[in-house]
């Protein structure tokens, strides 16, 4: 069963990707892309599989490209942070763990939250000042789903359990931006996106449980 899954769920993609690429559908072969490599980075993260960067760097790749075409300039250099930190998380999760073994999931400490929530405001001001001033098509909330994003993937890079709920946050915030853009395929995954995110939030905290138990 799981198997016909992961068959039905590539098929589907190829449809999805060669339909783009043959222009049966209204979105174009990048924003396709993006959203075929971005579901299965999210699946993959879900599944604390390794293989969830390189992919994700696919799909950060094919946003750039789609971001640049609807003058989102904060998420498109997002995307670029992204492929960064995607390098840096691949490296991470392989020897970021104890004794430089794997990376286990783990809570965010009151000190980190507290720099990350600093962070976040007041790069989200610096940005929405920066993107004002080269006419942004949406300033404020380019600029906070921006720093949110950042916030949330340098937790995950450190599989930090929390990652999910701002995950969440964003990606409610994402939808309705997306909505406006006319991005609706981009829209349609990040609502996949929240229910894959609490499936996530629920499978690390089993994870973490088993992890204290044999530390215990």
């Amino acid at each position: 069963m799981r198997l016909f899954g992961y068959l039905l769920a590539t098929a589907l993609s190829i449809a999805l990707l060669v339909a783009s690429w043959r222009h049966h559908v209204e979105f174009d072969f990048s924003e396709a892309a993006a959203v075929v490599a971005g579901a299965w980075c999210v699946w993959l993260t879900v599944k604390e599989n390794i293989w969830n960067w390189p992919i994700g760097n696919v799909s950060s790749f094919y946003f750039f490209l789609t971001f640049l075409h609807q003058r989102l300039y904060a998420d498109m250099t997002l995307q670029i942070v992204y492929i960064v930190l995607g390098f840096i998380g691949w490296y991470w999760w392989l020897r970021g763990g104890r004794n430089r073994s794997t990376l286990e999931v783990s809570k965010t400490t009151p000190s980190t939250a507290l720099a990350i929530v600093v962070i976040l405001a007041a790069s989200t001001w610096a940005e929405y000042v920066y993107l004002v001033h080269i006419k942004d098509s949406a300033p404020f909330l380019d600029a906070f789903t921006t720093g949110l994003s950042l916030a949330a993937q340098f937790m995950l890079t450190r599989k930090l359990i929390e990652n999910w709920y701002v995950w969440i946050t964003a990606d409610v915030i994402y939808i309705g931006l997306y909505i406006y853009k006319h991005l609706y395929l981009s829209s349609g995954l990040y609502a996949v996106f929240i229910v894959m995110c609490l499936m996530g939030l629920r499978a690390w905290k089993v994870s973490m449980t088993k992890t204290e138990a044999i530390l215990a």
